[in-house]
């Protein structure tokens, strides 16, 4: 009996036998003829195929090209590889671009905001915001952007404007803190009063986005933004009534 049976033969040339009947479908090597018992048996030739095919396709020829590139003459078997070698490196650099964007989410949210927004969650918890604080601001970032991104730029710039100043800030964490509160709590109309006392005197405080204006379904869109969370912080949404109330008693614009 000689030959190699198809184990043996995937064996030695590095391959799967699945592998070796993978590439019998594809044409890339001719099965051999069975024997008298009726088991096909591997010689040289198909032996020395499959390496070939195998180092190709391990190189990252793709199998349908594998073929006629056997089949070339040695310049354009030389011309082939260069364009191989292209194509690999192309697959590298997005391979790369794949692996840092994974160093990104692991990161959190980083990859979804710039790095003007990600500086400003910093600071925010350097100035004594807790960690769920920062987590609602981002998850607000992250919403802004998505529904306003003509905006983005301007309500940061307003909300580091507004970290800025002290009362602002206090009124700020303090207003966060609510969340727990009952609804009816007489704090929140202090916490309303002096607030817009504040935007009195300076109305750019407040972030704004006027790009909502413009927009056919603008109110659609400031309703997500606004009922962010909201159903969890009852008192939020109690405060924020208050202060918009107030605000129009005060003639100052929404």
């Amino acid at each position: 009996m000689r030959g190699l049976t198809i184990g043996q033969a995937a064996a030695f040339a590095g391959v799967t036998i699945k592998t070796v009947r993978h590439y019998h479908k594809h044409g890339l090597v001719e099965e051999p003829r069975r024997d008298s018992s009726g088991y096909r048996r591997y010689g040289s030739e198909e032996l020395l195929r499959l390496v070939q095919v195998r180092t190709l396709a391990a190189a990252g020829v793709a199998l349908a090209e594998i073929g006629a590139l056997l089949a070339a003459d040695p310049d354009r078997f030389a011309e082939a590889l260069v364009d191989v070698e292209k194509q690999l490196t192309v697959r590298i650099d997005d391979l790369v671009e794949r692996r840092d964007t994974l160093r990104k989410l692991a990161s959190g949210d980083r990859l979804l905001l710039p790095e003007r927004a990600c500086e400003l969650l910093d600071t925010a918890a350097s100035l004594g915001f807790t960690a769920e604080e920062v987590d609602t601001a981002r998850e607000a970032f992250l919403l802004v952007r998505a529904l306003v991104p003509e905006s983005f730029d301007d309500y940061i710039a307003q909300v580091e404007r507004g970290l800025g100043n002290p009362q602002y800030l206090r009124l700020t964490q303090l207003s966060m803190r609510t969340g727990d509160w009952d609804p009816e709590d007489p704090r929140l109309e202090a916490i309303a009063d002096e607030l817009v006392e504040l935007l009195k005197t300076d109305r750019t405080l407040l972030p704004s986005l006027p790009g909502l204006q413009d927009r056919p379904d603008g109110a659609a869109r400031h309703r997500v933004l606004t009922s962010h969370r909201k159903a969890q912080r009852p008192a939020w949404t109690r405060l924020t009534e208050l202060i918009e109330r107030k605000m129009r008693a005060a003639g100052l614009e929404i």
